[in-house]
């Protein structure tokens, strides 16, 4: 049991085999909260528990039987998964996955609810959900997952064993996307290294080209920005304020550019993730005071926490670029 649920969940052994565990002694957990970084396998993990918890088979989960493929394909009607990070999740849809739980399984052991990215619920949805965690019916289990369980209400916290997934090796990471998705050596070990431990982002860079272009797009930018005045920053500012894209999306590449010209400023001997541009990145830590260095870290991380909040994202973007080092 154990080995088929370590297979296909890549990268987090240590909590596969703890759900496998579970399994086998019957000490199912009705409320699991799986915490981590956007894209490092938290849906993975609560998906694929999910259908091992109703798989027919010894071996769970076997990926061929008739409730196996119902949870492959979205169609089960004991699993009800909510995966839409960029939409609030709201008191209604709660209280619709209330009445559904209130009624016994058609056809599976469990019945199971799956709310991804949890954060997102409002307050009056997350008072609601707290009721049903408080008295389950025996047969539910409800799994959330959420980037930091600091973000959840504690009560909802207190309720739930928790598992928080880390970053997954960089070599296992390139292994999988050679072995598992056929990347080439070059392929895996570029993505493998900008990945940072998300082997979801990996396989999404992988699978769609787009994704390393804006990456091109956004890393070139900054590079000529630091030789720009004043005017061509603020102009930036506003373009990259309108575009559909989040700056968060920018802003991370960002912060993985200087810290690889800290290492390199430093001469660390941890490995810079931004391989293709290493002769770039070594111009900069030459040129920049480890001082700039370090304020552009902390003022790109500062920008990226205000876009959480209502802070005018223009304005915010305009701060960041004017105290970022210039180079001639």
């Amino acid at each position: 049991m154990r080995k088929v649920l370590t297979d296909l969940v890549f990268g987090h052994d240590w909590a596969a085999n703890l759900l496998a565990r579970s399994m086998a002694s019957q000490r199912i957990p009705q409320s699991l909260l799986v915490t981590g970084p956007p894209q490092i396998g938290k849906a993975t993990l609560a998906r694929t528990f999910a259908m091992a918890l109703n798989c027919q088979s010894e071996e769970k989960p076997c990926g061929q039987c008739n409730s196996c493929k119902k949870t492959l394909s979205g169609n089960h009607p004991d699993i009800n998964i909510l995966d839409a990070p960029q939409e609030t999740l709201k008191i209604e849809q709660v209280r619709a996955l209330q009445r559904d739980l209130s009624l016994r399984p058609h056809e599976s052991p469990y019945k199971i609810v799956v709310l991804c990215d949890f954060e997102r619920a409002t307050s009056s949805a997350a008072n609601a959900l707290l009721k049903t965690l408080e008295e389950p019916p025996s047969y539910a289990v409800i799994i959330l997952s959420a980037q930091n369980s600091s973000q959840l209400l504690p009560t909802i916290v207190s309720r739930c064993q928790i598992i928080n997934l880390r970053p997954v090796a960089d070599q296992v990471i390139i292994t999988k996307l050679q072995t598992h998705w056929r990347a080439s050596a070059e392929q895996a070990e570029l993505i493998g290294r900008l990945a940072q431990g998300r082997l979801g982002w990996a396989v999404e860079a992988l699978e769609n080209p787009d994704a390393l272009s804006l990456r091109h797009q956004y890393l070139d930018d900054l590079i000529d920005l630091s030789g720009k005045g004043h005017a061509s920053r603020l102009a930036y500012a506003h373009s990259l304020a309108q575009k559909k894209e989040s700056p968060a999306q920018a802003l991370n590449l960002w912060l993985s550019w200087w810290r690889d010209v800290l290492l390199l400023n430093q001469g660390a001997k941890a490995k810079i993730v931004n391989i293709d541009y290493a002769d770039k990145a070594q111009h900069f830590a030459q040129t920049v005071t480890l001082d700039n260095i370090i304020a552009a870290i902390k003022q790109t991380y500062t920008t990226l926490g205000n876009l959480n909040y209502n802070v005018n994202t223009r304005l915010n973007l305009e701060v960041l670029l004017l105290k970022l080092p210039y180079l001639k």
